[in-house]
């Protein structure tokens, strides 16, 4: 598992790519709350608007999430610690005035592109 990526996903450079194609301007993987070990992939701090890839695996996608038969209940721990981290990570984001938009890894980088942007604009 050491070998997989945690930062400059195939996904999250097609979505840099276009937000930059669009005029947006952001820094990567920062943490927005000084405090808090969370980073997000990609960070407008001006408008306090964080950016979270998540990868269908490992935080458990609705829609395309497998439980692993091997080591069941330690993957399905570690999925749902996941899940339950997000949700920490989105509710402590918010309780201190940013918004946060999270990415599946299935979604069209254009489609993502599109929602990001209307975040970023409409706190302008």
């Amino acid at each position: 598992m050491s070998r997989q990526r945690s930062r400059d996903t195939t996904v999250e450079l097609a979505l840099r790519k276009e937000l930059h194609a669009r005029g947006l301007r952001y820094r990567v993987h920062r943490r927005p709350l000084p405090g808090v070990r969370r980073e997000a992939d990609i960070v407008f701090g001006r408008v306090k608007v964080a950016v979270f890839v998540d990868g269908c695996f490992w935080h458990g996608c609705p829609r395309h999430v497998t439980w692993p038969k091997n080591n069941a209940e330690f993957w399905r721990a570690k999925i749902e610690a996941n899940r339950t981290r997000d949700r920490d990570t989105d509710l402590r984001l918010a309780g201190n005035g940013w918004t946060v938009v999270r990415v599946w890894e299935h979604e069209d980088p254009i489609a993502a592109a599109d929602r990001v942007h209307e975040a970023v604009t409409s706190v302008k």
